[in-house]
């Protein structure tokens, strides 16, 4: 096989002839690195294996349910789909500083408690800089955790041969090389063949094992290297949180051995991630019964198969410019430009010399549309300085037209504020099923936006004035 030198884009992977300050396919610039890669022959002279290849009926072939190392960390189990598939290759990507490397010290320890043998490989930390973080998290280490730091993956591979472990952490991906390619860690190149070659000792079929492999993140946001790194791997896990935060949120975008849906949510404090079991009392404020806020309205959201109830809080100020702000935390600014338009044009509440702030208890972004009545009704709280009662919620998309949708899974949403004490929940008219009943929550169904705001404060605004015009012909 012949050599030659290529100059290959660390964002995009694009080869280039030669160097140049930016790449052609992605416009980064300063991206490009030198590599040495192998020619392969013409296609034509591909030779066709003439040896007896057993073909399967898919029918007819028996399935295997994957084995699982489950932990006691039920947040993690969730985003993992049941635990860790023991012939899985998982990666997990975050920013600088987000508790990757602690969550999976705690995971390391926990499935080392377990009879489970686990070798942790770093390339950016040396065996103390390990020792004392888990001393900080994890207080008594268990005998069955070992440690390797190096950046060769050739004597990494020793390492598990020596130690057998039935779980492999490699932390991260990008500072690991193998001796037989010339070129820097990180790249490209080094890149996928290490993960290549731990792909193959996670899949061996007489001594399967777990890899969970640590993938830096670029500048946007995203799992540095080529895109094959993603489709190479059975799951890829984002943990991700605002710095200095204290909530952190580990999500899967690929899984296929679970939903990509799920989410789990953690506590980070000075002795590791702690697992938030119901996240519904971190996303809401405790009040007492007697104290009412204006400007904040509840509903619930889903985040995989489970219902969270969510506090969503609203400003409204007057604006002294031409152009009033409309500022959503915790989603797109032209969906709140919208929602404050059916607000105005329907519910003629005027906003056009007013600032909307609005934003999420727990910042947990809103990613589905059965919130927006809640955003509705928090506005119109701020807006006439009124609060809104603790026991009630709203669950339902509004239309254009001002009227409520039906949102899935109601009923789960509904049953979960059952279970919570709540005692009120507006939803849209006949988005429930004849057959649902709840005993200890009343449920108020409703057609127009309108309808909703004249059920919680009062009389609208076209009442109060025809009946201030009845006044005044009475007088």
């Amino acid at each position: 096989m012949k050599r030659k030198i290529v100059f290959i884009c660390s964002s995009c992977g694009c080869h280039h002839p030669k160097w140049q300050g930016f790449c052609n396919n992605c416009q980064e610039r300063g991206t490009l690195s030198e590599e040495e890669i192998g020619v392969s022959s013409p296609t034509h002279n591909i030779k066709v294996s003439k040896s007896n290849v057993t073909v399967k009926r898919l029918s007819e072939t028996q399935s295997q349910n994957s084995h699982r190392i489950v932990t006691s960390i039920g947040e993690f189990n969730r985003v993992m789909g049941g635990g860790i598939v023991k012939d899985s290759l998982t990666i997990i990507t975050a920013e600088p500083g987000a508790g990757k490397s602690t969550l999976l010290l705690q995971v390391s320890q926990d499935v080392a408690k377990q009879g489970y043998k686990v070798l942790y490989a770093s390339g950016e930390e040396s065996d103390s800089q390990i020792k004392n973080r888990a001393d900080r998290i994890l207080g008594k280490i268990d005998n069955n955790v070992w440690v390797y730091s190096d950046t060769s993956m050739n004597n990494v591979l020793g390492a598990i041969k020596q130690t057998d472990p039935d779980l492999i952490i490699i932390d991260s991906i990008q500072t690991f090389v193998l001796e037989e390619y010339n070129s820097r860690p990180g790249s490209p190149t080094q890149t996928m063949e290490c993960a290549n070659v731990l792909l193959r000792v996670a899949k061996d079929a007489k001594r399967p094992r777990a890899v969970i492999m640590v993938g830096q993140m670029t500048k946007d946001n995203e799992l540095a290297g080529l895109r094959a790194l993603e489709h190479l791997v059975d799951t890829v896990l984002v943990l991700d949180g605002e710095e200095g935060e204290e909530l952190k949120q580990l999500s899967a975008t690929k899984n296929r051995y679970g939903s990509t849906g799920e989410i789990g949510f953690f506590s980070m404090t000075e002795t590791g991630l702690i697992p938030i079991d119901n996240p519904s009392e971190f996303f809401m404020t405790q009040r007492e019964d007697n104290e009412i806020v204006s400007g904040s309205a509840l509903t619930v959201v889903k985040e995989g198969s489970r219902p969270i109830i969510l506090e969503i809080e609203s400003l409204v100020s007057a604006s002294y410019t031409p152009y009033p702000s409309r500022i959503g935390e915790c989603m797109k600014r032209d969906q709140l430009n919208t929602l404050v338009s059916i607000l105005e044009q329907r519910a003629e509440i005027p906003l056009f010399n007013h600032n909307v702030v609005i934003k999420t208890t727990g910042g947990l972004r809103l990613k589905e549309q059965s919130s927006n009545l809640a955003v509705l009704m928090s506005i119109v709280s701020s807006s006439k300085n009124v609060g809104i009662p603790n026991d009630t919620v709203f669950i339902a998309d509004i239309g254009l037209t001002g009227e409520l949708k039906k949102v899935p899974a109601l009923e789960t949403r509904i049953r979960e504020l059952e279970r919570m004490g709540f005692n009120k929940v507006y939803i849209a008219k006949n988005a429930l099923r004849q057959s649902s009943s709840f005993e200890k929550i009343k449920v108020i169904a409703c057609n127009t936006l309108s309808e909703v705001i004249e059920n919680v404060f009062g009389h609208s605004s076209k009442e109060k004035e025809r009946v201030h015009s009845k006044v005044k012909e009475f007088f």
